[in-house]
């Protein structure tokens, strides 16, 4: 593929917060849910992460559009910003400001530049990947001279409790000792104390330049919803049978506070069964066979896994499939940038990126799963 990654940032907003300190900014929780976040966050190694909001008066820095449109300000190339110079915005993201407009249109409305073509890829972690696909392919193809592609989460304005207060009839009635808290489900809680907030951009060329950048040899996406059942969801309500009921018709059936519709939940049982058989036991033997890989052709293997719980388990099943990558050559900053979905991707590739670490030819292995209805995202770069 003809198509160069010649920049790439990250923004994360505010300072990072320590795990005693989430409630400041995202309200308190249940004793329920007290409970279940040292026994989540004691999993998912998960030490500090980024809210857009600020802790005194809870109200929030940035919209999604903001911080996906500070990631691009933040690219440069030499001493040179590329926003104005941009013909292809390509951006995902699962958490955007509003249904309509795309969430594309509100980033480009933010960086204020001139008329170019906007995508929203919509989904969730993998709608970073599919917007960093659809960029790559316009470039490669000829259809652009450049293209800027993000991802971007504000997963902070889903988690807080006064959200699931509106969002919710669920939640506990004022009673002598005062106002109750919200009492979340376990769906619902299990996301509160894993998903942060965050953007990252890449600007992406039809040339390399003379300095280090990374050469898109390929993207590999691939659904396994033909056979499995929602796993994260919102804007709906999740049936006994797996099925959905959306969010128009849980609201002209009068379901929409009783059932939480707006909330973000997952069904962490689901997905604890069939992320890593289906999504690499299932889905990287293919692409394997595809593009001849081998284990020692990856000298970085960037895994975004939502939980360090997932570690072992992933190793495991790469070494299952015949396709072991040492864990030294593993990079992931989890347990410092926290969960931030399709943003993660970028947020790490940005760390390594400018780490001082690449060499030239080294090749970087991407793997970004989706638990919504269980996809999968593979990208190989390659220094140069």
């Amino acid at each position: 593929m003809d198509a160069y990654i010649t920049a790439i940032s990250a923004f994360l907003p505010g300072k990072a917060v320590n795990n005693e300190d989430i409630d400041l900014y995202l309200g308190h929780a249940d004793r329920i849910s007290t409970r279940t976040r040292k026994m989540i966050l004691a999993s998912n190694g998960i030490k500090t992460r980024h809210y857009a909001i600020d802790p005194l008066s809870g109200q929030a820095t940035h919209t999604n559009a903001q911080l996906a449109a500070e990631a691009v300000r933040r690219l440069e190339v030499g001493e040179t910003s590329p926003a104005q110079k941009i013909q292809c915005l390509c951006c995902g993201t699962s958490s955007p400001d509003q249904i309509m407009p795309g969430h594309a249109s509100m980033v480009h409305g933010e960086l204020g530049i001139g008329s170019c073509e906007v995508v929203s890829t919509a989904g969730i972690c993998l709608t970073g990947i599919t917007a960093l696909k659809y960029g790559a392919m316009a470039v490669s193809l000829g259809l652009a001279d450049n293209a800027v592609a993000t991802g971007s989460e504000l997963a902070s304005s889903f988690m807080r409790s006064d959200f699931f207060v509106g969002a919710c009839s669920c939640a506990g009635k004022e009673d002598a000792s005062g106002p109750a808290h919200p009492a979340f489900s376990f769906e619902e809680n299990f996301l509160r104390w894993m998903l942060s907030d965050g953007a990252g951009a890449v600007l992406i060329d039809k040339n390399p330049g003379d300095r280090l950048c990374l050469q898109i040899e390929w993207i590999e996406i691939s659904s396994f919803a033909h056979r499995l059942k929602p796993c994260m969801y919102s804007g709906c309500l999740k049936q006994e049978d797996g099925s959905l009921v959306g969010w128009r018709e849980a609201v002209q059936q009068g379901l929409a506070a009783a059932g939480g519709v707006f909330t973000v939940k997952q069904d962490a049982r689901l997905l604890n069964r069939e992320v890593l058989p289906s999504l690499v036991g299932g889905g990287l033997p293919p692409i394997i066979k595809k593009h001849a890989l081998m284990p020692q052709d990856i000298d970085w293997f960037l895994p975004h896994y939502s939980s360090e719980f997932f570690r072992k388990p992933l190793y495991q099943q790469l070494c299952d499939i015949g396709f072991p990558i040492p864990q030294e050559r593993w990079f992931t900053n989890l347990t410092s940038k926290g969960n931030t979905g399709s943003a993660s991707f970028y947020i790490m590739l940005e760390e390594l990126f400018h780490s001082g670490r690449l060499q030239r030819g080294q090749r970087i292995l991407g793997l970004i799963p989706e638990s919504g209805r269980f996809s999968v995202g593979y990208v190989l770069l390659r220094v140069v």
